[in-house]
């Protein structure tokens, strides 16, 4: 990990050198579910980072979430073990928003400028906006020669640039990419190993902010957004990242007494839609024949009660969805 043991009667003058801090692939907001246990949460992850070097943090904020922090995670298995930590050794119920990273947007206008968004709650009005900037790294991927082709298709996919090839020795390669940094601090590390059946190691350094053609994806609950589903994308995988979101919400959300509406949107236009059906009583069982108007009149009077519900209703979110949610392939 980096540490340099020595004796107390001959200490050395200085650590070992060639080390380096450990470089987090993944970001993501951890929230308290209610906002008292904020003090209680730095406490337990000032704990959990005594004896785990490689969980970094820092104080973040959300308009919807409250007060909170940014962290810097391995990869999403180091992700759900701080978060099961969490819970089982602190008795902390956490939030734990979609991964990201930060970027630059500039606005025009006569009060337009350079702003540096952590989160896409900080995302200006479209209307003012006039670029986007994200982090780009150089990656280096040193693998068996038989992984090579899926390991560039991975890249590829990832809206990856090859720039370098080079065999190390007859078992051994070494791949040279340009990515940007959010498409590897989702799930990228994880598809690596699985892809290379753990035989790839990756490393990388950040080269610079380059201009990109990004959206933010909103998910709305009857027309709530949930700020922890928000997320800034590239335009072009938008609707699939949408379309996915939507179906996956749709299995884990629990039926309500009120149809509930799923939308991923961009900005005002809809770009996708999943529907749960409501719970509904049989009230016309205890009709027996007689006049059809009284059905009638029976299922009106329902319809006007689940209108009602929908209007007044809120529907609750549990966090084994906001889990699943961030185990979705990008």
């Amino acid at each position: 990990m980096g540490d340099t043991i020595t004796t107390a009667a001959r200490p050395c003058n200085a650590a070992i050198q060639g080390f380096e801090d450990v470089k987090p692939m993944v970001f993501a907001g951890i929230y308290p579910i209610d906002n008292d246990d904020y003090e209680d949460l730095r406490d337990s992850l000032e704990k959990l980072q005594l004896n785990d070097a490689s969980l970094v943090y820092e104080p973040e904020t959300s308009l919807a979430l409250g007060f909170g922090f940014r962290c810097g995670f391995l990869g999403m298995l180091h992700l759900e073990i701080i978060q099961e930590r969490l819970e089982r050794e602190f008795d902390m119920s956490v939030i734990t928003t979609v991964p990201n990273v930060s970027y630059y947007a500039y606005t025009k206008g006569k009060n337009g400028g350079k702003t540096l968004m952590n989160n896409p709650a900080d995302m200006p009005d479209p209307s003012l906006l006039d670029a986007i900037e994200e982090p780009f790294i150089k990656a280096q991927i040193i693998t068996k020669p038989e992984y090579i082709g899926p390991i560039i298709s991975l890249c590829i996919d990832k809206r990856g640039v090859i720039k370098n090839q080079n065999y190390l020795s007859p078992t051994r390669v070494e791949l040279a990419f340009e990515l940007p940094l959010a498409e590897i601090v989702f799930d990228f590390y994880d598809r690596l190993k699985s892809i290379s059946r753990g035989y790839a190691s990756f490393d990388y350094h950040i080269t610079g902010y380059q201009a990109s053609d990004l959206v933010k994806l909103d998910i709305l609950l009857n027309g709530e957004k949930v700020d922890a589903f928000s997320a800034l994308i590239h335009r072009s995988k938008a609707y699939g990242l949408g379309r996915r979101l939507c179906e996956k919400l749709k299995d884990l959300l629990p039926r309500q007494q009120f149809v509930v509406a799923i939308q991923a949107a961009i900005g005002a236009k809809v770009i996708a839609r999943e529907t749960i059906s409501a719970m509904r009583k049989d009230v016309t069982a205890k009709c027996y024949g007689g006049d059809i108007s009284r059905k009638r009149k029976l299922l009106e009077k329902q319809k006007e009660g689940k209108k009602k519900m929908r209007q007044i209703g809120t529907v609750e979110v549990p966090q084994h969805a906001f889990l699943a949610v961030l185990k979705l392939n990008d």
